[in-house]
């Protein structure tokens, strides 16, 4: 028998501490309901119904119809449209945020504006397409001044609200907002201690943007422009309630493919669908990268 030191004879064993079973796992069992019965599942149906014909047999039909003239000219509009919108949108963005949060604005200025954004930038569907008829429609108010106060006739000149220049103009409504409140954190998280720094080693303010500042807000900036590209990639209600569907834009044409009584095709719907979560996808995990990236600055 092998003798115990002193100071362990005696010594009680000790048994592991066991934590008792967490209840936390709960919290978050709403939001996965909710995510598999609004997410997980309708996409898994949607991924189903792409590769599938009317009668429930597997085909590439629906995929291969996506490379149709038609339909690609609708990816190429919609696609125009995002692009268009979320880089003007971007950039008046920035230049709206910077006057407000670094510009030397009153500070009640910031208030009132991150408020209005807050609204408008949810502010979409038939009430805003109802909104720019009533102000920029053939009979609109902003287009009856023009006409009879200055002699201007905005149709007269080549611009119609129901094109796709009027759409990218609706689109600003809810694009321009979005994108203030979006980049107003990352230019809050310019550090004071850069400028003085590159003031002090003798570099003007506009060297300071072009070597320091504009490379940092470069990620967030990009990001959010992609963010924007698929906010407007994705819209429909403005679209259809402010066009009627004569623009060709693919959540319309999905639309017209599930609903539709004359082009009614509920799997190339699906496959258009599918093509639209591709490209989301992409966007989603450009997004990702780019604020990874800025992330690091931004602390």
């Amino acid at each position: 028998m092998i003798d115990q030191p002193a100071g362990q004879r005696g010594a009680r064993s000790v048994r592991p501490f066991s934590l008792p079973p967490s209840h936390a796992w709960l919290g978050i069992l709403p939001f996965a309901l909710f995510a598999l019965a609004f997410m997980i599942l309708p996409a898994g149906s949607l991924l189903l119904g792409s590769f599938q014909d009317p009668q429930g047999s597997f085909t590439l039909a629906n995929i291969a119809h996506l490379t149709r003239p038609d339909i690609l000219k609708c990816y190429l509009v919609s696609i125009e449209v995002s692009a268009v919108t979320a880089l003007a949108s971007g950039l008046f963005g920035l230049l709206l945020a910077y006057s407000v949060t670094l510009g030397g604005l009153p500070k009640g200025l910031r208030s009132g504006l991150l408020t209005f954004s807050g609204v408008a930038s949810n502010f979409a569907g038939v009430p805003l397409a109802f909104a720019f008829i009533a102000t920029m429609g053939r009979v609109g108010m902003v287009t009856v001044v023009l006409k009879t106060v200055f002699g201007i006739n905005l149709y007269n000149h080549g611009f119609s609200l129901y094109s796709f220049w009027g759409l990218c103009l609706t689109y600003l409504y809810f694009q321009l907002p979005l994108m203030v409140l979006i980049i107003t954190p990352s230019l809050d998280g310019m550090k004071k201690e850069w400028r003085e720094a590159s003031e002090s080693l003798g570099a003007s303010k506009t060297q300071y943007w072009l070597h320091i500042g504009l490379p940092i807000l470069a990620p967030p900036l990009l990001s959010s422009m992609i963010l924007l590209f698929g906010n407007a990639f994705g819209a429909y209600a403005t679209a259809y309630a402010l066009t009627g569907g004569l623009l060709n834009l693919v959540p319309i044409l999905i639309g017209a493919q599930i609903q539709g009584d004359v082009l009614h095709d509920p799997n190339l719907g699906y496959a258009l669908a599918f093509g639209m979560v591709i490209v989301m996808t992409i966007c989603i995990l450009a997004y990702t990268a780019l604020q990874k990236h800025a992330s690091r600055w931004l602390k």
